[in-house]
């Protein structure tokens, strides 16, 4: 049996120190054992459920998001989340800042670099995409509504370039119209009525798998409702309803970029590309729950 200290559990599991110590004493975690005034921890052993917590959802990861982001924990699935969905996601829109820029401006909320110049909007755009993830976690269990995606979008482009631009709108629908890879998407007067017929299709399902949820996605894209930043409240978007719907959740990174792409564009003649990516995606953030020792879906 091979034994892991009260340090090395804690970044485990993502807790405190001082909180794996008290399960310790408590007799909380079998087989741990002092030697001396150090706590042994078996390598294998798993986190006790805290005593009359009361369950944010019956979702086990959502519950472990929401209790880590609440207290402010470092080092467990949150922490990854954050990171990584904000770097992967607006990488994949031209961020030019790297997953250690991401996460030093993520963990210290400063940024140091001496070799290159960065965009101010990348900077911004970070840190308003880790509120994003703060709000979907804490909207997870409620019903997805034009509203709650208008204010992610919102909050993803407060305090950048676009947000000073008047007809740009942000946190409501498209006045120009735009395409996407060179396709055309919604025109902005049809925009409103599309979206709603959207959200009323998808919200009338009672049990909503992961092809519905893809979907949703791929549709949202077509349609393309706002000026900018459809992409990154897509896949917003995503995250959060696989949360709700007790599906385990994926990250669109670097090596899924181009698959993701043709998925969507080919989504109407064989939905096999996009699904297989997401899955993909989603057998990788499996390795994560294993990780960290969450019950996966």
């Amino acid at each position: 049996m091979n034994y892991n200290s009260v340090t090395e559990t804690a970044k485990k599991w993502g807790l405190t120190d001082r909180a794996v110590r008290r399960y310790c004493s408590e007799g909380l975690i079998p087989g741990a054992f002092l030697t001396g005034k150090t706590w042994n921890v078996p390598e294998d052993a798993i986190p006790p459920e805290r005593k009359n917590a009361k369950k944010f959802s019956d979702n086990d990861l959502l519950n472990i998001l929401k209790y880590e982001k609440d207290g402010k924990i470092k080092g467990g699935i949150y922490h990854k989340v954050q990171i990584s969905l904000t770097y992967n996601s607006n990488h994949i829109e031209g961020s030019k800042l790297t997953e250690d820029q991401t996460r030093r401006i993520f963990e210290t909320n400063t940024i140091g670099t001496y070799e290159e110049s960065l965009k101010v909007d990348d900077i911004v755009e970070a840190m308003n995409h880790f509120r994003c993830i703060d709000f979907i976690i804490d909207n997870a269990k409620k019903t997805l509504t034009e509203n709650m995606i208008k204010t992610l979008h919102l909050m993803l482009k407060t305090g950048t370039m676009d947000s000073t631009i008047t007809w740009f709108r942000i946190g409501d629908y498209k006045l120009r119209a735009n395409e996407v890879g060179g396709e055309p998407t919604c025109p902005p007067a049809e925009v409103e009525k599309r979206m709603k017929a959207l959200l009323e299709e998808y919200n009338s399902k009672e049990t909503k798998t992961i092809e519905d949820v893809i979907e949703f996605h791929q549709n949202f894209e077509k349609i393309h409702p706002f000026q900018d930043g459809n992409g990154r409240v897509g896949r917003l978007i995503m995250f959060k309803e696989c949360l709700a719907n007790n599906i385990v959740p994926f990250i669109i990174n670097e090596e899924h970029r181009w698959y993701y792409y043709r998925g969507l564009k080919e989504w109407n003649k064989e939905k096999k590309y996009l699904l297989d990516t997401c899955l993909s995606a989603q057998d990788e953030f499996r390795t994560w729950l294993s990780y960290f020792a969450i019950k996966g879906a």
